[in-house]
């Protein structure tokens, strides 16, 4: 039986059995060379009352006295080493202000080292496979400071428990506040494993002809960082997430989330679901919603005047505060309940825009046409073919074609708009400005993907996929940082973040027989992109 014990330092589970709570604690044997499990006794339960012995009260002391234990200055040392630290100093930086650090090892104990080494390594050796891991760790100091061969990575994968996982998104949530707005998105991860249960062959935006898990994750409005993130099944469409996702967040203990979603994951339930919770939202719109569509409809003629024009957003802009007609089906008794909800309905209109979105759709038109002449009909386009062709079809001329000109028109007179809907901004300046941000998390995924080597995944087992899938999400949240300021400071103007690490990368780190550690020369250019990165520079 297992027991819920809710204490930052219990990072595996508590078991029970005649009468006798202990915590099973996963380590490497490395005589077995293979994963084991460690009984740790802590107290007694009887099925009802938990009474703690002295070793529980050792440990939670223990974890107490860690938290504020003082730094230590440089130790001799009887080794002798050198090697590369600059960019590892980086990441130890970030990890310490982003609380990345204490929240790994609260919640993972003596494993947080080596999650944090296998990280670092993703983010500096871009694109390369865990068994070139070797080569770097002894050229390299980083927090675990010893080999993790391929075998021993895939066994760490293993020891990541969902319980571990979790409790460091909560610890992570609460750092960044409940006053930013938090994007959400999901994207697909192709895998070439058969193992992984939720892999499911759905559509995918890369064209692999391979099973698929979706990636759901939230992103900072403000911070930029990720804050957590959860596995799909490949074939789950993104308007069924957001039920689960209200679900998450009460279990991260947020009590009032503030979303950003595009338009793909809004539907009436969606809405309701959010109110009903109280949570706020700001979502892409699509126009053809009746309410969107009929308020459109009426402001067409006068949108596009210089009354309208923003000149801060370039675009023109009108808003409106409406009502949303609320149900919500109470699950003990069945009965609905109605009432009406304020919204408001940010309209915009792009020059820009309406000059791409008419060339898009003629040439959308030409392609379709083309088949039809050619009678090449592509069988995924049938559903466009039935909305604005007419198809006859005799014996004697064959198959002949017409365009439905009111579909065209319908088409054509929405060029150039877009509409956002919010039930908590007021402002249309405010509400574009988060919206645009939640570009950050499709740039996000790019990083995951690309950077991380998440295009396509594969891992010799569940736990395994979901060990790695983790650490990646730990190296995403450094990564995200680097990124962040590399913006707010216009580096990417000179670097990237490949060649800005690289450049930290060549500060060398020291170690003699009998002598306190030292690093070599530090640049001027050095300590410049440190304190960018908004850190201390190495001493």
């Amino acid at each position: 039986m297992e027991l819920k014990i809710n204490e930052p330092w219990i990072t595996s589970k508590v078991r029970c059995q005649n009468g006798y709570a202990y915590i099973d604690k996963p380590f490497w044997n490395a005589e077995k060379q293979c994963a084991d499990h460690k009984r740790e006794y802590i107290g007694k339960y009887d099925g009802k009352v938990f009474t703690p012995n002295k070793t529980y009260h050792r440990l939670k002391s223990e974890y107490e006295q860690s938290l504020v234990a003082p730094k230590t200055g440089p130790v001799p040392t009887e080794v002798c080493l050198r090697q590369f630290y600059g960019s590892t100093y980086l990441l130890n930086e970030i990890c310490d202000k982003t609380g990345i650090a204490a929240d790994l090892g609260k919640c993972f104990g003596s494993l947080a080292p080596q999650i944090m080494s296998v990280a670092y390594y993703l983010v500096l050796e871009e694109g390369q496979p865990m068994y070139r891991f070797h080569k770097w760790g002894l050229t390299h100091r980083h927090p675990y400071g010893k080999d993790i061969p391929s075998q021993r990575s895939s066994e760490l994968f293993g020891l990541i428990t969902e319980e571990a996982k979790m409790a460091y998104f909560r610890y992570q949530a609460k750092r960044h506040g409940l006053n930013e707005y938090l994007a959400f998105d999901t994207t697909s991860i192709s895998s070439y494993s058969a193992l992984i249960k939720q892999a499911k062959y759905g559509k995918n935006k890369e064209g692999d002809s391979l099973p698929q898990i979706n990636l759901a994750l939230l992103y900072g409005e403000e911070s930029m960082l990720p804050v957590y993130y959860r596995k799909l099944a490949g074939n789950i469409t993104d308007v069924k997430t957001i039920e689960n996702l209200i679900k998450d967040v009460d279990f991260l203990k947020l009590d009032k989330l503030k979303l950003v979603l595009d338009r793909g994951f809004y539907s009436e339930k969606n809405i309701n679901d959010l109110m009903k919770h109280h949570h706020k939202f700001l979502i892409g719109a699509r126009l053809s919603l009746s309410k969107v569509s009929s308020i459109l409809d009426k402001i067409r003629a006068d949108f596009v005047t210089r009354y309208n024009y923003n000149s801060e957003l370039k675009l023109y802009v009108m808003s409106f505060k409406e009502e949303w007609d609320y149900t919500e089906e109470k699950s003990r008794t069945g009965e609905i309940i109605t009432d009406k909800k304020r919204i408001y309905l940010h309209f915009y209109y792009n020059d820009q825009k309406a000059t791409d979105d008419k060339t898009r759709f003629n040439a959308m038109l030409d392609r379709l046409e083309n088949n039809l002449v050619n009678g090449t009909l592509d069988p995924a386009d049938e559903k466009l073919y039935q909305k604005y062709f007419i198809i006859h079809e005799t014996p004697v001329r064959g198959k002949t074609y017409s365009f439905k000109e009111d579909a065209i028109r319908k088409a054509e007179k929405n060029y150039g708009y877009f509409a956002l809907m919010s039930n908590g901004i007021k402002d249309p300046v405010e509400a574009l400005r988060i919206y645009r941000l939640k570009d950050l998390i499709e740039k996000s995924f790019g990083n995951l993907k690309e950077r991380l080597s998440m295009r396509r995944m594969s891992v010799a087992s569940e736990e395994n996929f979901e060990g790695k899938l983790f650490i990646q999400f730990i190296a995403l949240q450094m990564v995200s940082y680097i990124k962040k300021k590399m913006d707010e400071n216009g580096l990417f103007s000179r670097y990237t973040i490949q060649s800005l690490l690289d450049e930290l990368d060549t500060i060398e780190y020291y170690q003699q027989p009998g002598k306190a550690h030292h690093l070599s020369e530090i640049t001027a250019k050095q300590c410049e992109l440190y304190e960018f990165m908004g850190l201390n520079v190495p001493t």
